[in-house]
């Protein structure tokens, strides 16, 4: 009896044993399943499931006009990517997605396959997509593909503001003007957060944020986006009536060194990635130089006046309208102007009485006024790729060098250094520092010339727009003072014949100053190719819109009634 009971004991014993042993041996065969032989479905299955950590963007700070208007501004959009490695395994529905995506499908195949041979586990499809076409690629539900957002760069001022604003990559980085100046104010950090995904990629629930991302910074700058705009225009008609290669328009206040409007042509779309080809995109008013001809003439007089050796009343003779130092001869294009006092000379625009002027000059002294207004020397505005222009040291100078850089020759400017030189005559010899930031408040400047000196090539500048060639720079009720500037264009072994930079320098109102603007137009070939007939229409027609929009009162309100006489006399003569 006792040995049955032991056996039967034992006997389930054996086959609770058996039991355990079986269940061991299907768990190790399910592990080996699950771990072995499917190890890539379940460890992708265990990806798409679990709690992921990912990028929460950060929105770049927008650029605005001095009034507040958009100059830049980001907005969320889609992206596409993938895991390489799930890709690469489905070309066919990849050629699928390459199609919605309007890329080539080889090529996109092509590289999937490469990042999934190296082991990468990110791979862009297409950045910054259209959401249509998003919710398209992701109804094919190809696996592996999954969307995130990122910001994109808009520009609503387009091409008229372009070489001023520049533009960003597709990363949301600088690459060009003040979007790369202040690359580091405008960007933001970007955050972590943690998510859950379903089986497709797709979030499903939202947990903690790790890191919240910080916005980039907003940056309010100097430009009039209206008077950006006229500027824009006006140079643009200018290059095409005159069939001109390019030009430059820049407005500068001259109280404050603000830049109003920067306008350059040919411009471009920064919107439009195909559009910032051939090198369109670089700002000329800052990276291109040319020689200023006659616009060099009233910083001449100013070092005359410094030097004591000459007063505004002094004259001069410039017969018989030639001038020769050693083997050059310097001419007033065949006239004889004859004698003439220094207004004469800014006037008439004589390169005769101007050199004689200055042959009597120290050259250190005539040096030093020049290089205090800023030539050959950069203007320190922190727009990338600015230059300083060219202006030998007077220890370097040819014995005819000393003439003609006084009549804009042998020395070289861009149009922001002539501007800015300007606008210290303007505001009482006093230069202010460049700026492309709106200012709260007057900056303090720096004194280059006596206020009385300032004051009386004022008065010269004046009279060169009332009956001199600056006839054509004429505003309509306001006094307005500035030169025009004719000079050959430089090129290998001299100075060609038949191309012209055409010029003009100014500012308004004369009572009151306060914008300076320079009119550069490079290589004018339709007739006429002189600063006063090219370029001075160009600063009227802008300069007439920058004492609107400033609400700047007139100042030559018996100038403006008599121009509105007139305009009677001759509707009654028609009528």
């Amino acid at each position: 009896m006792e040995k049955a009971q032991t056996s039967d004991w034992s006997r389930r014993r054996g086959l609770v044993l058996g039991g355990f042993a079986c269940l061991a041996i299907a768990l190790i065969s399910r592990a080996v399943y699950v771990q072995v032989i499917h190890e890539d479905f379940y460890l992708n299955q265990g990806q798409q499931r679990q709690i992921r950590t990912v990028e929460i963007p950060a929105s770049r700070g927008d650029l605005v006009d001095r009034n507040g208007d958009p100059l830049a501004i980001s907005a969320p959009i889609p992206s596409l990517f993938g895991n390489p490695k799930d890709m690469a395994t489905q070309p066919e529905r990849i050629r699928e997605v390459a199609e919605l995506l309007g890329v080539d499908a080889a090529k996109l195949v092509k590289r999937i396959a490469t990042d999934a041979d190296r082991g990468r586990v990110f791979t862009y499809l297409k950045r910054q997509v259209d959401p249509e076409v998003v919710d398209k690629v992701l109804a094919l539900d190809v696996k592996g593909v999954e969307v995130m957002s990122e910001y994109r760069r808009y520009y609503p001022s387009a091409g008229a503001a372009s070489h001023v604003i520049g533009f960003t990559g597709i990363d949301e980085n600088g690459r060009e003007g003040l979007e790369m100046a202040y690359d580091n104010w405008l960007s933001g950090e970007t955050g972590q957060r943690r998510i859950i995904k379903d089986r497709n990629g797709r979030e499903i629930a939202g947990m903690d944020v790790i890191k919240p991302s910080v916005a980039g910074k907003d940056l309010r700058l100097s430009i009039d986006r209206q008077l950006q705009y006229f500027a824009n225009r006006a140079l643009q008609e200018a290059v095409s009536k005159n069939d001109a290669e390019s030009g430059s328009v820049v407005i500068m206040d001259v109280k404050t060194g603000e830049i109003m409007a920067m306008a350059n042509y040919p411009t471009y779309n920064p919107n439009d990635l195909a559009d910032r080809v051939g090198g369109r995109q670089r700002n000329r008013s800052l990276t291109d130089v040319f020689e200023p001809g006659s616009t060099m003439k009233p910083f001449t007089i100013a070092a005359a006046l410094d030097s004591g050796k000459f007063k505004p009343d002094d004259i001069i003779n410039t017969s018989p309208g030639r001038y020769q130092i050693g083997k050059y001869v310097i001419s007033d294009d065949g006239k004889d102007n004859g004698w003439l006092d220094l207004t004469g000379i800014v006037t008439k625009s004589s390169n005769v009485g101007i050199s004689r002027v200055a042959r009597q000059l120290e050259p250190e002294q005539m040096w030093s006024v020049l290089d205090s207004f800023g030539f050959g020397r950069s203007p320190g505005s922190e727009f990338p790729g600015e230059v300083a222009g060219y202006f030998n040291h007077p220890s370097l100078w040819h014995h005819i060098e000393q003439a003609s850089i006084s009549f804009g020759y042998g020395i070289s400017v861009t149009a922001l250094q002539l501007v800015r030189a300007y606008a210290t005559l303007a505001n009482g010899g006093v230069m202010q520092p460049v700026s492309f930031l709106a200012q709260t408040e007057v900056p303090q400047g720096q004194r280059v010339i006596d206020e009385t000196i300032a004051n009386d090539v004022v008065r010269m500048l004046e009279a060169v727009v009332e009956d001199g060639s600056g006839k054509q720079a004429h505003i309509p009720g306001y006094r307005v003072a500035g030169k025009t500037g004719t000079s050959h264009k430089s090129q290998e072994g001299g100075y060609a014949e038949d191309r012209y930079v055409s010029v003009f320098a100014g500012f308004a109102p004369v009572s009151d100053p306060r914008f300076a603007a320079v009119v550069v137009v490079h290589d004018p070939k339709a007739g006429t190719h002189f600063g006063g007939t090219v370029a001075a229409p160009v600063f009227a027609d802008v300069m007439s819109h920058g004492m609107r929009l400033g609400g700047i009162e007139p100042d030559d309100l018996d100038g403006q009634r008599e121009q509105v006489s007139v305009q009677v006399i001759q509707q009654g003569e028609r009528s």
